[in-house]
């Protein structure tokens, strides 16, 4: 390509790329064989671990002599050396059982097993079946012979078996290489016709699908078993199972027919995952007699820990004959092994096969269902190849691709010259993986870790090789195929700069993007009222201050103003002005100012905002509840509907009502008289050991509080009332259950059950939606007489919620009868500064108070709105919530429906309140000291636990006790406070 080419060409992969990466395959790994264990990520793998270590612990046991369970193996145990005796005998039997039950395997075929992977299983099968000395012995190995023209295509891998298969023949000292016959290309199964005309009688396969991604057709198969069935006794075919495993692309039936009638060989830490080299090797009983046979004339020595035939009586090892009944075999029939590996071998890396058997079996079914998902696994890369011309099959012939791998091959024409083609390949595999790659400007792509260990095999005529047996889902499939093209186009990119750059040609790196775009107007200057205090505390001059949020606003480059709207032609231009009227109440008094949308957004805590007020860009509620929120901007206090969004601050006083809460409580219950007791002691009119006896009490603890309610201020409450050793019982609906549960509390499933047999009612559950045709919120008078009529006799009931959630009428009842013997209520009160008329929510309650004096507690909606932290922090974060809105369209804490135009920012709440988000859980991450610090803390807590459910001696249960008990203390109490100090105690989010 000229200088003009290469800028073209880089110009359309750029286009081609401008969307950005396409999806991740949830596991980055396709160099591993068809049954892997499909973790997705590290967690997945720690608590796979996990659940390996439990699963270990559960199977294998300890017996006394008398045959009683004394607990369970501990993988610690069997790792310390254990590879003979009980339990290693045992997990061999119980891994060889499993394999051999899961692929299918007929009772009749015996199966060895031996340290090392696929060539030495390969070696295992040919030095035991093959005879140099026997001159009727013909072979056919189904690749080109070594060095020929047509083997050049499959590299050294392919043609060192066949090379093997020479070596015996040409070193024997009767061999005889005219014995072997090859084929005319890779993974060809010749008829049953020409087989018996060469006179073949062993037929070894080994180019199925592991590096050409080829398979043999169904037709093939039916000629070979054909072929097999002339003589079963003197025909026998070998195969390389690696990749056949799972991934046998052909009729159930047929598939059975092979494992019954074929020998199979594979390495099973790639056909199914794992840490130890071993491989597995299948044989009919035709072929073990076939090895008794050449082990009475044997052709060449054969190493020991290859082996399938030693001597029966080992005090002999030379003279003694050599048996297949000694091996190393697994005997499916008599469901026992007939001898054990030879060699040490790893007991925890067969146990994990057998453990990941059958997690593969509960995931995806059994082998039937994981041949035929490999299927179609097969016809999803076809369908995607047809319409994605970049990537094309190496194996063009449908019927002979491969299940378990694909190899694929990238069709550019643009590119001719091979040396930079490889190039590109080299960088689109560092893009696919963690290395990502660097441009000459020196901007740097990170990797994509979306597919590691992608590379053909050298010599092959493919670019790119995976496995994607039945294993995976077939949307991680499409998504391996998406980042291939992706990642290639990239690669090209980088690769046609590199080359420009010797043109001298060269591109400056893009400017780093911001990481949201501005959507606010420079040239508009946006406004906002703040109709409510934002600071309860009094300055010098005895006024409520506000200056921590001036500050504030103007350290975001906004601009704070008292008072009203004046002139807004006079505004500065870009900037968000804000108007404090914190004294703004009646709607005669808010609408001249905001009929017809003068300010922009509104922040808002009490104040009852009109529907007829315009705020065109939103508004936010310092607090949870929106009920007062009423404009039609956003729907009202529903945020339903309308052309903004309404946002709330929930969490900011949460704690300030819940301690509140608590205090209404504990001015009654423990019920000693303060008061009265401080009065006689301070007049010295008080004898301890002769009076106290007449002033008994009763504590909180053992008492059970009922929680309606478990948002934020509800889930304070309960912590408060845990810490004081309460009962408590949580309503709410069903989808917090096992958050509830999660913290310690029982969860109710209706207010009734959670009230009976209470002694303390807290009601937290807002007041709900509101019926726009009858005006009624969901939540009006949830606290009934059935409910009040269930719990003890001389109960409380705390309203620190909303005044209409209680039935008023049925609280005087309750109040009357005994009941109840004290109400606390919070509820707003308002009074009309012209008549005096009053109104609100507290009506209700006002003449309750005059029929049951001194039982009654009322407050005007005080207990959270009179705290001045919790004012502050919440005008802080409407503050945030209004920059995000009117700059970035971005909504925080939205209440209601989503306006076009807009995007959700999701939840955020102050630390420890509410629920855990996903923000704060990346706020975690950001944290790499302390993070370390948790999780070191937590894995010396699940150590221990771990230790102390695996052992049941009591002897050694309690030398771990006496061990570590201050270290699980110290360890469990550290992680609490950490888990508290980060924010990610509570339910999650979503």
């Amino acid at each position: 390509m000229n200088i003009a080419q290469m800028q073209e060409q880089r110009l359309r992969a750029l286009e081609l790329t401008g969307s950005g990466a396409p999806r991740r395959p949830s596991n980055p790994f396709f160099g591993v064989g068809p049954i892997t264990d499909a973790t997705t990520d590290e967690v997945d793998s720690r608590l796979r671990s996990a659940a390996f270590h439990t699963w270990i612990e559960k199977t294998y046991r300890k017996f006394d002599d008398q045959g009683n369970d004394i607990g369970g193996f501990t993988t610690a145990e069997i790792s310390r050396s254990m590879h003979r005796g009980y339990p290693a005998d045992k997990i061999l039997t119980d891994m060889m059982r499993a394999i051999h039950r899961y692929f299918g395997f007929p009772k009749t075929n015996r199966m060895a097993v031996g340290l090392g992977g696929g060539h030495s299983g390969y070696t295992v099968c040919v030095q035991h079946l093959m005879n140099a000395n026997d001159a009727t012995q013909h072979f056919y190995v189904d690749t080109p012979r070594p060095e020929s023209d047509p083997s050049r295509a499959a590299g050294f891998f392919r043609q060192s078996w066949a090379t093997q298969l020479i070596e015996m023949q040409r070193f024997a000292e009767r061999g005889c290489e005219s014995r072997i016959h090859f084929a005319a290309s890779e993974g060809v199964i010749p008829t049953a016709t020409a087989l018996s005309a060469l006179g073949v009688s062993i037929f070894v396969g080994v180019g199925h699908e592991t590096t050409g991604a080829n398979a043999y057709t169904s037709r093939e198969i039916h000629e070979l078993l054909n072929w097999i069935d002339g003589d079963p006794v003197k025909r026998h075919a070998v195969f390389d199972a690696t990749s056949m495993l799972g991934a046998m692309p052909w009729e159930p039936e047929l598939v059975a027919a092979v494992m019954a009638k074929c020998c199979l060989f594979m390495p099973f830490q790639k056909a199914i995952g794992g840490v130890s080299g071993y491989f597995v090797a299948s044989f009919t009983p035709h072929a073990l007699a076939l090895i008794e046979k050449n082990q009475q004339d044997p052709a060449w020595a054969i190493p020991r820990q290859l082996k399938i035939a030693p001597p029966i009586d080992p005090k002999q090892p030379l003279s003694a004959k050599r048996s297949v009944d000694a091996g190393p075999f697994y005997d499916a029939g008599e469901d026992r092994m007939l001898g054990g590996v030879i060699n040490t071998y790893s007991a925890l890396a067969f146990a994990e096969t057998t453990f990941g058997l059958l997690q593969s079996e509960a995931r995806v079914g059994s082998i039937v269902e994981l041949n035929r998902r490999s299927g179609t696994n097969r016809k999803v890369i076809d369908e995607w190849v047809k319409s994605h011309p970049l990537l094309s099959l190496t194996v063009t012939d449908a019927e002979r691709r491969g299940a378990a791998v694909t190899l694929l091959k990238v069709e550019d024409d643009d590119v001719a010259d091979p040396h930079i083609h490889a190039r590109i390949i080299a960088r689109s595999k560092q893009l696919l993986g963690y290395e990502g790659i660097t441009h000459p400007s020196g901007e740097y792509e990170p990797g994509l870790d979306a597919a590691r260990y992608v590379n053909a095999f050298p010599g092959t005529p493919g670019d790119y090789r995976a496995w994607v047996g039945g294993i995976r889902d077939p949307e991680d499939v499409v998504a391996l195929l998406e980042n291939l093209q992706y990642a290639y186009l990239r690669a090209k990119i980088v690769v046609l700069e590199e080359e420009l750059a010797k043109e001298g040609v060269t591109f400056e790196p893009p400017t780093n993007a911001v990481a949201a775009v501005r959507k606010d107007d420079p040239a508009h200057a946006y406004t906002v009222l703040i109709a409510d205090l934002v600071g309860l505390r009094f300055d010098a001059g005895g006024q409520p201050d506000h200056r921590e949020i001036k500050a504030y606003i103007e350290e975001k480059g906004g601009i704070f103003h008292l008072g009203p709207l004046g002139d807004r032609s006079a505004l500065e231009k870009g900037h968000v002005h804000f108007y404090y009227q914190p004294d703004l109440s009646t709607e005669a008094e808010i609408l001249p100012q905001t009929d017809k949308g003068q300010y922009d957004a509104l922040i808002a805590a009490a104040t009852f905002i009109p529907k007829a007020s315009v705020f065109p860009l939103g508004g936010v509620r310092i607090g949870t509840g929106t009920g007062n929120m009423g404009s039609a901007s956003w729907g009202g206090g529903n945020g339903e509907g309308g052309n903004a969004p309404l946002m709330n601050t929930p969490g900011i006083n949460s704690r300030a009502t819940a301690q509140m809460a608590m205090k209404a409580i504990l001015r009654v219950v423990p019920d000693l008289p303060v008061d009265k007791l401080h009065r006689m002691v301070s007049e010295g009119d008080f004898d301890t050991g002769r009076q106290l006896k007449d002033f008994p009490t009763a504590k909180l603890e053992g008492r059970k509080i009922a929680i309606l309610g478990y948002g934020n201020i509800g889930r304070e409450v309960a912590k408060l009332a845990k810490a004081f050793g309460m009962r408590v019982t949580i309503y709410a609906r069903r989808h917090h259950q096992r958050w509830i549960e999660a913290e310690g509390f029982d969860y109710a499933a209706s207010p009734v059950e959670a009230a009976t047999g209470a002694d303390v009612l807290s009601v937290h559950i807002g007041l709900g939606r509101l019926d726009g045709t009858t005006g009624v919120y969901s939540n009006a008078g949830t606290v009934d007489a059935k409910v009040l009529g269930v719990m003890n006799d001389g109960a409380m009931l705390v309203n620190y919620d909303r005044g209409e959630v209680v039935d008023a009428a049925a609280l005087d009842e309750a109040l009357l009868s005994g009941k109840i013997a004290h109400a606390a209520i919070d509820a707003d009160l308002f009074k009309d500064a012209a008549t005096g008329k009053l109104s609100g929510p507290m009506l209700p309650y006002l003449p309750l108070e005059e029929r049951h004096k001194g039982r009654l507690e009322l407050l005007p909606h005080a207990a959270a709105d009179t705290d001045h932290p919790s004012r502050v922090t919440g005008a802080k974060h409407a503050v945030d919530q209004i920059f995000e809105v009117i700059r970035f369209k971005s909504v925080t804490n939205l209440k209601g429906d989503l306006p076009e135009g807009y995007v959700s920012a999701g939840s955020r709440t102050p630390a420890g309140i509410g629920r855990v988000t996903k923000r704060a859980v990346a706020e975690v991450a950001d944290r790499p000291g302390i993070l370390d610090e948790l999780q070191q803390t937590s894995k010396k807590v699940v150590a221990i636990l771990g230790g102390l459910s695996a052992v049941s001696d009591p002897g050694h249960r309690n030398r771990i006790i006496d061990r570590y008990t201050p270290m699980l203390v110290e360890s469990v109490a550290r992680q609490r406070a950490l888990l508290d100090q980060l924010g990610l105690y509570g339910p999650a989010e979503g």
